[in-house]
């Protein structure tokens, strides 16, 4: 244990049992508690050490703050010379080589503010993609497991956001990247996003990581300014991409890890329309965990951020963001009022708009296809006042647009199914679930499983037609396999 308590944790401390079961669960009031009491630090020792203020100590120890920032974990690891395997982490770099661990410089920004700098945001891309290609099954099951972070826990660090990008604290070697290489990597990052939307994460995941863990590596050096920049636009979509695929594997919050990070790095670039859609991605994540305030306010902050710097399509999807969160508060008048005010800017573009690739999915068939799926969220409430205007939204959009949307086609098929369901026409649901199935075979999507999995009890029931036992057997079949 000597290369481990080298700091200022005394030795043999780490093989207690209740520690050490407080810090593979992550319980952190407890583990300061009992540091407290056997190491003999104080809450400034604990803090100084880990680069927290004595009050943010406090508040842990008191249980009133969680923490779940994956770059706070690591200096508390790194502060109290705490080994990776004891927090679910790779190993830490000193205890291979027994040196010190990193300190932060002298003109180092207080810890609420660290991530928003350059530096710190590579090292936040190099900790993540490191510790996930290198997790164990004990750190994936808790991943699998841990809740999305809420409230002001996920927004007050958000607000960096608003200010402008500190630069690195200090230099490092110069790189030789050239714009053609950059040219080659965001071709990869627009490959990477392209398969996400059409496929499904799962399958590509480890793909985008490694891409991500790449781009990490070039931005240690000091490229030129307008290849950094570019580098960090980079970084921002694929940690994006990283994002979707971790939730589409069930990692919610090791998801919302990779949107901060895309968000910083979007930052960092000064990419303005693509952090205000890292936001708008965030918000729709609160809206699968029933957090719609989170959401409202998450859209208010890319719209603050971004005002001025987006086009027509990204103001559109941010007001359908908008709008589903008033219908999730169940707030009649705000989606009807955000839902037109979408329509209206979306009739802005034009056939030479000059917005990034990312956003050119947002066209009428996506209008649609999103209000029907607000309305469907309402018609599970009220079938008789919202069902059949979702059900002819959702017609809309997919005789727009076809099974080349990938993920989208296959949540709207879903989407129809259920609307058939609720206006009670068993045998239109029967047909709309089996292309749904279909649809839904190649796709390898956890959000796609999921809104099968809550097609299935509409197929349960003694009454069931046989039309309607065989589809309900084929979701069966394609959850289980």
């Amino acid at each position: 244990m000597d290369a481990y308590t080298r700091g200022p944790l005394p030795q043999g401390l780490l093989d207690r049992a209740d520690l050490r079961a407080a810090l593979i669960e992550h319980d952190f009031a407890a583990a300061f508690t009992l540091i407290k009491k056997w190491a003999g630090l104080s809450q400034n020792r604990i803090g100084a050490a880990c680069q927290l203020t004595p009050g943010k100590v406090s508040k842990i120890i008191g249980g009133t703050h969680r923490v779940t920032s994956f770059e706070v974990i690591c200096r508390i690891a790194d502060g109290l010379r705490i080994p990776g395997h004891l927090l679910g982490l790779a190993p830490r770099p000193w205890e291979s080589n027994n040196t010190e661990p990193p300190q932060c410089a002298p003109d180092c920004p207080p810890a609420d503010d660290l991530l928003w700098r350059q530096d710190a945001t590579v090292h936040l891309a190099d900790e993540l993609t490191r510790n996930d290609f290198l997790m164990d099954r004990r750190a994936i099951a808790r991943a699998l497991a841990g809740a999305a972070v809420a409230g002001g826990a996920l927004l007050d660090p958000l607000e960096g956001w608003l200010q402008p990008s500190a630069p690195a604290a200090t230099c490092v070697r110069r790189g030789r990247l050239g714009a053609r290489d950059v040219t080659e990597l965001e071709s990869s990052a627009k490959e990477l996003r392209h398969w996400s939307r059409r496929h499904g994460g799962g399958l590509r995941r480890k793909a985008v990581i490694g891409q991500l863990n790449e781009v990490a590596g070039t931005l240690r050096d000091h490229q030129a300014p307008a290849v950094e920049a570019r580098l960090y636009r980079v970084m921002a979509q694929l940690a994006g991409t990283a994002a979707t695929t971790a939730w589409d594997a069930g990692f919610q919050r090791r998801a919302q890890d990779y949107y901060r990070l895309a968000l910083r790095a979007a930052h960092a670039g000064g990419d303005l329309p693509f952090g205000a859609n890292i936001l708008a991605g965030m918000a729709r994540q609160m809206l699968y965990c029933n957090r719609p305030d989170d959401a409202l306010q998450l859209i208010q902050l890319a719209q603050e951020g971004a005002r001025g710097a987006i086009g027509p399509r990204v103001r559109a999807m941010l007001h359908t963001r908008e709008a589903w969160a008033y219908a999730a508060l169940d707030r009649m008048a705000g989606f009807e009022r955000a839902t037109a005010r979408a329509r209206e800017v979306l009739a802005e573009t034009g056939p030479d708009d000059d917005e990034p690739y990312w956003i050119t999915y947002f066209d009428g068939a996506e209008l649609a296809g999103v209000t029907g799926g607000r309305l469907l969220d309402m018609a599970r409430r009220d079938p008789r006042k919202h069902a059949e205007r979702a059900a002819e939204h959702i017609r809309l959009a997919l005789a727009s647009r076809g099974p080349q949307t990938g993920r989208g086609h296959v949540l709207d098929r879903i989407g129809l199914a259920e609307c058939h369901f609720l206006m009670g026409d068993r045998r239109g649901a029967t047909t709309e679930t089996m292309a749904a199935v279909e649809a839904a075979r190649d796709m390898w999507s956890g959000r796609v499983r999921a809104q099968l999995g809550k097609l299935y009890p509409y197929t349960v029931g003694d009454t069931a037609s046989q039309p309607l036992k065989e589809a309900r057997d084929s979701i069966r079949d394609l959850l289980s396999s």
